[in-house]
């Protein structure tokens, strides 16, 4: 980085710390938003908000002394008087602002207490008779980091943008001349010129908004880097290998003669796609997507017993310590009648318990077992492991996915990858995010499920809120009581949903008030969620720990206190609790006023409808794929100029574009990936 002129290394040290450490990597740091500096505005015609470039004479400087010290200059063009105002201000510069001086300035112009004026201006003297030194093309606003000041970033670009006019070869184009036609692209180097420095009359509005040619330039390539990535970990997962799990089919019939429920015509659907992947001496890499409630722990379990009858190993890796819980219950529930262990595997199995599990693990004793990230820990071994089973995927970091697939891997052979989530993700987000997938939908719930209905009301009505509580738990139903808080730390959320235990074991003397939050011993945990199941308790006060995998159908009301703190997914999530049973179901936001324009809009999305899919698709709108993926912290999905909101339109595009590459130009698909994903291709190989 330090081979561009005046980047010494503080700067680069800076401009490390977010990414930029290349020529290539200041090209690509493009700019947020311009400023027009390239023509004088007239003081009589200029507006408060605007930001403009004046001209004029200092009429009078004056030193005023209130609550805060100011030099006040008044300048005037022949149009009219704007004031100039500096709160800070040395000795050398009071002298060189006197009157009559010719000052060039640009600034954001505010209404004030005589009049328009600007506060702090840029400015430079201008000699009488000189043509004001103007710019020749829209002033670049880079996004920025501590230490890093607007002229720096210009400084910094402009040489970057120099080496490109001199050296252009430094830059390769690897999009060839007939894609570039095709897809209507502009030229790499006569984009990013473009958008650094773009012309006067560039139009500022489509460039604020990334529609302009030269953007859609940039997020097509960087789309296309990204497909082409993931095409290439599906082509390496494809040549690796795997077990074909035939199986004879008598487990999964003896499970589905012993289920009390016929499953949805989805559910069939999806089971036939996995068990052919399964049969395949290729590793099925398949994401199965469902919406609360839909009935993928079945499906999972049918694909368990596959690759059980074909005499191989299977681990079922969930998040947390309670959905993994929920789905050793339900497996037990299916499973042991039909003569088969499930094993048990998490962070608090320790000592004598845990040697044993692991050695029966390594000599294939076990053949099934269920935990969370202790699964993938060193000292766990597998005989022939071969299919990996992973809930709400995108709650695990890269690398803990890519541990527990390298588990498997004997004799050149890859186990087999059923990844399940319960957040439904928008197809077109699907398509980008995980082309390296085959996708399975749920779009099914099973009958007999009851919509819920959900209200929004201030908690200033908390004391209805608890009354309604009473009423629905002497009726003989049990209810959940979910605490937020906005801060981070478990331990005040752990505190405020004790407290408000205390208040509500209080204020509902004849109801049993249990207790579930993420500071307890698992031991604890399990025995109040167990109690709660039987019906031995009436009301559940929980932190977000009960968010996916709790299942009682007598629940038919959910509180959600302070649900402005949550995302739209986690609060359906949530509401999925109840609705399981026959009897009608209620979801009560009870927000603190006043909300957040956005926060409105969540809750507004809530109340009007419980389709899992239009929920995503919303909570896309107003949060990212960063964070609706949850891959903020993986490396994934951190597209440098793409949005995936923004560019829904080229993502087909570049679908095509990829194998046109592929097909005519595969020796442009590594430079261009390296390009654009660099250091982070490893990270794809999960």
């Amino acid at each position: 980085m330090t081979v561009l002129k005046g980047v010494g290394p503080r700067n680069a040290e800076r401009l490390a710390a977010i990414g930029v450490e290349t020529v290539q990597d200041v090209l690509f740091h493009l700019p947020s938003r311009y400023q027009d500096r390239t023509r004088v505005t007239p003081i009589g015609a200029l507006r408060h908000g605007d930001q403009a470039v004046v001209v004029g004479t200092v009429e009078a400087a004056d030193i005023r002394y209130g609550r805060r010290r100011s030099l006040l200059l008044r300048l005037a063009d022949g149009s009219g008087i704007l004031t100039l105002r500096f709160f800070h201000f040395s000795a050398a510069q009071r002298s060189g602002l006197v009157r009559g001086t010719r000052l060039l300035c640009f600034g954001e112009v505010r209404s004030g207490p005589t009049g328009l004026e600007m506060v702090h201006p840029e400015y430079r003297p201008v000699a009488e008779g000189e043509a004001p030194p103007l710019e020749q093309s829209l002033t670049p606003i880079y996004p920025t980091t501590e230490g890093m000041h607007q002229l720096s970033w210009r400084t910094i670009s402009g040489r970057a943008l120099e080496l490109l006019r001199q050296q252009p070869g430094r830059l390769p184009e690897w999009l060839p001349p007939e894609l570039r036609r095709s897809y209507r692209l502009p030229e790499l180097a006569e984009a990013l010129l473009f958008l650094h420095r773009p012309p006067p009359d560039a139009p500022r509005e489509e460039l604020l908004e990334g529609r302009h040619p030269a953007q859609r330039r940039l997020a097509f390539e960087e789309l296309l880097a990204h497909q082409l990535s993931l095409r290439a970990l599906r082509r390496r997962q494809r040549r690796a290998g795997a077990p074909a799990l035939v199986g004879d089919g008598r487990l999964r019939r003896r499970l589905l003669q012993r289920l009390p429920f016929q499953l949805t015509g989805a559910q069939q659907r999806v089971t036939a796609e996995i068990g052919a992947d399964l049969r395949q001496e290729r590793p099925m890499m398949r994401l199965v997507q469902g919406d609360v409630g839909s009935g993928k722990t079945v499906v999972a379990a049918l694909a368990a017993l596959q690759a059980l009858e074909a005499d191989h190993q299977v681990a079922l890796m969930a998040p947390t310590e309670l959905l993994a819980e929920q789905h050793l219950n339900s497996f037990r529930r299916w499973l042991e009648p039909l003569g088969l262990e499930v094993g048990w595997l998490t962070g608090r199995h320790k000592g004598r318990a845990r040697e044993q599990e692991l050695q029966r693990l390594a000599s294939g004793e076990l053949r099934l077992v269920v935990g969370t990230h202790a699964l993938f820990q060193q000292d766990v071994v597998f005989q022939a492991l071969g299919l990996v089973i992973i809930d709400e995927q995108h709650r695990f970091g890269v690398h803990q996915r890519m541990a527990l697939r390298e588990k498997g891997r004997t004799a050149g052979a890859t186990p087999h990858q059923l990844i399940m989530t319960a957040t439904p993700i928008p197809r077109t987000l699907a398509m980008t995010a995980y082309a390296d997938l085959d996708l399975s939908v749920i779009d099914q719930l099973p009958p007999g499920r009851t919509p819920v209905t959900t209200v929004a009301i201030p908690d200033s009505r908390r004391e209805q809120v608890v009354e309604r509580v009473r009423a629905a738990c002497a009726a003989g139903r049990q209810a959940y009581w979910v605490c937020t808080l906005v801060e981070e730390s478990e331990a005040l959320q752990c505190q405020a949903a004790e407290e408000t235990a205390r208040e509500l074991t209080g204020a509902l003397p004849q109801q049993r008030v249990g207790l579930v939050h993420g500071r307890m011993k698992g031991a604890e945990k399990e025995a109040v969620m167990a109690a709660f199941e039987s019906g031995q308790l009436d009301l559940l006060v929980a932190t977000t720990v009960i968010e996916v995998g709790v299942d009682v159908p007598n629940a038919s009301l959910m509180i959600i206190e302070n649900p402005e703190r949550l995302g739209l997914a986690q609060l359906h999530q949530l509401r999925g609790r109840v609705g399981r049973g026959r009897v009608e179901s209620h979801c009560v936001l009870m927000y603190h006023p006043p909300l957040t324009g956005n926060a409105q809009e969540r809750l507004a999305v809530m109340r009007e409808t419980t389709d899992g899919f239009l929920i995503a698709r919303r909570d896309l709108e107003l949060r990212g794929p960063g964070e609706v993926l949850g891959t903020r912290q993986t490396g994934e999905m951190q597209f440098r100029i793409a949005d995936v909101m923004r560019d829904q339109p080229l993502l087909e595009p570049v679908q095509r574009a990829a194998q046109e590459l592929l097909d005519g130009h595969p020796e442009r698909v590594r430079p261009l990936v390296r390009r654009w994903i660099g250091r982070r291709e490893r990270y794809i190989d999960a």
